[in-house]
C-alpha cells in the first residue's frame, strides 16, 4: 500500500451523491469536487441520496469506508438534511444523537490514522422578501458545538453557502439549484422547482466553497488541492442550458 495517494471519502446525502446522466442535470458536490484537486487523488463519494447520520449506518454504507480508510486519508462528513425530517423515524435524529453520530463517524477515521472534517448542511433556497430565511434549525449549531468540544476540523457550509446564495438573490441563485422549464431534459419532462438539489453550476460552486474550507485548514486537510487554485470560484456559466 506504500506510495499510494491521499485520499478523501466523503459521506453524506443527495446533494453530494454523484449522479448519472438518467437524473441530469442533477449534480452532487461529491462528483466535482476533483475539479480543484491536484491530479491523481482518489475522491471516494459514498453519498447516498436520501440518508441522514442515522440510517446512513443502519443501511451499512458506511461498512465499506470503514474499511478502506487509510492513514492521512481525509473523511468529509455532512449530514444534516434528512436529519431533521421528524416524520420519518427511520431517519430523524434530534441534534444531540446528531452530533454523537458525527462524532462516532469522527472517532472511526481517527481510530485509522485519517483526518476526518465535519461539514455542516448546504442551505436550502428559500427567499421571503428577498431574504434568504434559515431553513436548518439548531443542527448546524449542533455540529458547531460539537466541533469546539471535541477539536475537530469543521467547514460551515451552512454559512458560506448561505452568504454565497444570500448575495446572488432570488433570481440569480435559480441557476444553482434544479430549476428547470418544461421540456428541456427528459428526466423531467414537466420541469421543476427544487431548491434543495443542485445543478451542474451549484455544485461546482459549493464544492469549491469545501476546497476552500480545506485550504483554510492547511497542512494535510490542504495537501490535496490544486497549489496554483487561489481560493476562488468560477464567475460564470452562461454557456450552460
Amino acid at each position: 500500500m506504500q506510495n499510494q495517494p491521499q485520499a478523501i471519502w466523503w459521506i453524506g446525502d443527495s446533494t453530494v451523491q454523484h449522479n448519472r446522466i438518467d437524473t441530469w442535470p442533477q449534480c452532487g458536490m461529491g462528483q466535482v469536487l476533483e475539479l480543484y484537486l491536484r491530479p491523481g487523488i482518489p475522491v471516494h463519494n459514498h453519498a447516498r441520496n436520501g440518508r441522514s447520520t442515522k440510517s446512513f449506518r443502519e443501511e451499512g454504507l458506511f461498512a465499506p469506508v470503514e474499511a478502506g480508510l487509510r492513514p492521512g486519508d481525509l473523511l468529509l462528513i455532512q449530514f444534516g438534511h434528512n436529519d431533521e425530517k421528524k416524520e420519518d423515524p427511520s431517519r430523524f435524529t434530534s441534534p444531540e444523537t446528531y452530533a454523537a453520530n458525527l462524532l462516532a463517524y469522527a472517532r472511526t477515521a481517527l481510530d485509522r490514522g485519517a483526518l476526518p472534517v465535519l461539514i455542516t448542511p448546504l442551505v436550502r433556497r428559500r427567499f421571503q422578501d428577498g431574504r434568504l430565511l434559515p431553513t436548518h434549525g439548531p443542527w448546524p449549531d449542533a455540529a458547531r458545538r460539537l466541533a469546539e468540544r471535541e477539536h475537530l476540523p469543521l467547514i460551515d457550509l451552512t454559512r458560506e453557502s448561505a452568504t454565497l446564495v444570500g448575495a446572488m438573490g432570488p433570481e440569480n441563485s435559480l441557476s444553482l439549484y434544479m430549476h428547470l422549464a418544461p421540456g428541456l431534459y427528459p428526466a423531467y419532462p414537466d420541469g421543476l422547482a427544487d431548491d434543495t438539489h443542485l445543478r451542474y453550476e451549484g455544485a461546482v460552486r459549493f464544492a469549491g466553497l469545501v476546497a476552500r474550507g480545506l485550504m483554510e485548514l492547511g497542512d494535510s486537510y490542504s495537501a490535496p488541492l490544486l497549489p496554483q487554485w487561489n481560493g476562488s470560484l468560477p464567475a460564470s456559466f452562461s454557456h450552460l442550458g
